[in-house]
């Protein structure tokens, strides 16, 4: 040990020849933004679908940083016949000329240098969202083909290039009175798995901003399918609370706070809150800090949450009623049925967290907490009716809180790997690293069965539950706990749940959801799904909860077995299995079992996981080598409240209107 204090200078080096030709030829430099198209997902993420609609927003975010400077008013986004995107401005338009230092175009330089751009100076832009990004350059690197068209100083721009490479200089291609800045790009095939853009999928998160950014007007044009829409929403914040709750019941209107303060800085901190009340009995805070969604929270939620307790206790114990009077309110009995957007402006936002989406200023929680104290105060004063429905509401849920506290208790333990407390049907793993562990929650004793048999003892652990649990979107913590399911869910994770959650106890590094691929096995996915979203969100946001993917058919022809995972692989498998017999002659016939023959081939398709031995189960759904897994992700925390409330709440018309509307892209439909 003590070697490891010296001087690497007086080290005695021995001259000994290097296996593999690792020498100083072998570090290589990548010079301009050769390292994004090397190691792209390093930038984006992945190259896969969510990927590709990434390099709309980092385009996007640069038209939405002039409008937080007050120069830009319309965003235009085309996803065009041909493949390719374009994202159009009327913002100030990026300077053309000579860069001080490059000595080159700087349109030149924004376009094909990574990390460059006026964000990093506060006298260009005061607030951005794009220094959480890598910037319109890593856009260009990813492209075969991008062009740049800039309409400033009366005239009009125009750059071309290719895979980040300049083609062209910047030349005037015409004369103009107006102002902006136009991005056009073309997916590298060669690098993304998918270069098709997705109408919906972009829609979504421009309706985000444009929520954020009442001034701001932002049209979405699809030259394929022929649609155009406009996000545009001048109440901001009021209307993207009325927005998620549209499928709830509300009871107490929006009300919406804003402000700004230094917190003993330099910069201020703009400050915008809008809250609502619904029916139901879960809390929906979705937080954003200069239009970036912060999924795991930070100072600024916990300022909201802080102020908001701290207030209401205290106008609760001005107006106390004789109901109330012998019980304690906390913040969850007050945050119940509560829907909150906050959004903050800060000008040196510091990140923190797994996914680096958790706010960590410190001063931005006491700015929030003091501006959210006086105004929620004046609120409640001048607005005596509605307060007095949060007040009942907040008794009701602190009735039901201490109702639920024995059953609490059931599902908490004071050692997560103490096995004494796991569910008598659980069949733990021996491994207890939670990393190299996963758990199958397994639909049904016959398929839990199979499961147990058929996996792999070491890592895998299963979990058999009878039925379809509750729908915790409509239910108090009370019932929910009385669910044997759910309560076996919640110990053998051994994480919490709700506000004492946390995902770093959980003992299994994956959480795999395995139901049968029918309208049943269907619904009680949704039904667990939702349990997730509602009570172990992180779970998610940490990319920890999949979803096994059954294979729906097997074929066997002679010896040879084959599983296929939908009709097109069923197909492409019968395919290839007549090029290999040609001279078979085309027949079709049904067995006495109902199994279908064509060509020579049985084809049988699996109505449920428990038709399955435990060596096909393993082979196809449990085998971490031949397996599939769906993995689920949330890629717009307000469009997924919505969605769940939406399908798992109270109001009947809304679902039914959902139902209208997607029944067309439903496949392989069981009734």
């Amino acid at each position: 040990m003590d070697n490891e204090n010296k001087s690497l200078d007086t080290q005695p080096i021995e001259n000994k020849p290097i296996e593999g030709n690792y020498s100083e030829e072998s570090i290589k430099i990548l010079e301009g933004l050769e390292a994004v198209r090397k190691r792209p997902a390093m930038y984006i993420g992945d190259l896969s679908e969510r990927g590709l609609h990434h390099l709309i927003n980092e385009v996007v975010d640069n038209s939405i940083d002039e409008a937080l400077a007050g120069y830009c008013k319309t965003i235009v986004v085309t996803l065009h016949s041909d493949g390719s995107c374009s994202v159009k401005d009327d913002g100030r338009g990026i300077p053309t000329g000579p860069h001080p230092v490059k000595k080159i175009s700087t349109l030149e330089v924004v376009m094909c240098t990574l990390h460059a751009g006026g964000k990093f100076d506060k006298s260009s832009y005061k607030v951005s969202g794009g220094l959480h990004g890598v910037g319109v350059s890593c856009v260009n690197a990813l492209s075969s083909y991008a062009e740049a068209v800039i309409e400033r100083n009366g005239n009009i721009y125009k750059q071309t290039y290719s895979e980040g490479k300049p083609t062209s200089s910047v030349e005037i291609i015409g004369t103009t009175d107006s102002t902006g800045t136009m991005i056009r790009f073309y997916p590298d095939e060669t690098i993304f798995q998918v270069t098709k853009f997705r109408f919906y999928k972009t829609s979504d998160r421009l309706r985000e901003l444009a929520f954020l950014n009442p001034e701001v007007t932002i049209k979405i044009i699809d030259e394929i399918e022929g649609e155009e829409v406009i996000h545009h929403y001048e109440g901001g914040l009021v209307d993207f609370v009325k927005y998620v709750d549209e499928a709830a019941t509300v009871f107490v209107p929006p009300c919406f706070v804003s402000g700004s303060d230094t917190g003993g800085l330099d910069m201020e901190t703009q400050v915008d809150i809008c809250f609502q009340y619904n029916s139901g009995f879960s809390e929906n805070v979705l937080s954003y800090v200069n239009n970036i969604n912060t999924v795991e929270g930070g100072t600024h939620v916990t300022g909201f949450r802080s102020a908001f307790t701290r207030t209401m206790n205290a106008y609760a114990a001005s107006n106390k009623s004789a109901k109330n009077q012998k019980l304690q309110l906390t913040g969850d009995d007050f945050r119940e049925g509560l829907t909150a957007i906050i959004s903050v402006k800060v000008a040196e936002p510091q990140f923190e967290g797994q996914t680096k989406t958790k706010l960590g200023n410190s001063e931005v929680e006491g700015i929030v907490r003091t501006i959210l104290n006086v105004q929620l105060s004046q609120f409640l004063d001048a607005n005596p009716a509605q307060a007095k429905k949060i007040l009942e509401k907040a008794t009701l849920a602190a009735e039901a809180r201490i109702a639920a506290k024995k059953s609490r208790e059931l599902v908490r333990r004071k050692n997560v790997l103490e096995s004494s407390t796991l569910p008598g049907k659980l069949a733990d793993c021996s491994l207890r690293t939670p990393e190299d562990c996963e758990i199958y929650l397994v639909e049904g004793d016959s398929a839990g069965g199979s499961a147990k048999q058929g996996r792999d003892r070491r890592f895998q652990a299963i979990l058999p539950l009878k039925g379809k649990i509750l729908n915790v979107q409509k239910a108090r913590l009370t019932k929910i706990l009385e669910n044997d399911e759910i309560r076996a869910i919640f110990t053998a994770i051994g994480a919490g749940f709700s506000d004492e959650f946390d995902a770093s106890k959980s003992r299994y590094g994956k959480i795999i959801l395995m139901a049968d691929a029918d309208i049943d096995g269907s619904h009680i996915r949704t039904l667990l799904l939702t349990l997730f979203f509602v009570y172990m969100r992180d779970l998610i946001f940490q990319g920890k909860l999949y979803i096994a993917q059954p294979p729906l058919y097997k074929l066997k022809k002679g010896k040879h077995e084959y599983y296929a995972y939908n009709d097109q692989e069923r197909d492409g498998i019968i395919d290839r299995i007549r090029k290999e017999n040609p001279r078979a002659k085309s027949k079709t016939t049904l067995g006495p079992d109902g199994t279908q023959k064509v060509d020579g081939i049985a084809l049988s398709r699996f109505k449920g996981l428990g038709e399955m031995n435990p060596v096909q189960l393993w082979d196809t759904t449990m085998n971490p080598e031949t397996r599939t897994l769906l993995q689920v992700t949330i890629e717009d925390a307000a469009a997924a409240t919505k969605i769940f409330q939406t399908l798992m709440g109270d109001k009947v018309e809304p679902r039914r209107e959902f139902i209208e509307k997607n029944a067309q892209y439903v496949k392989n439909l069981d009734v």
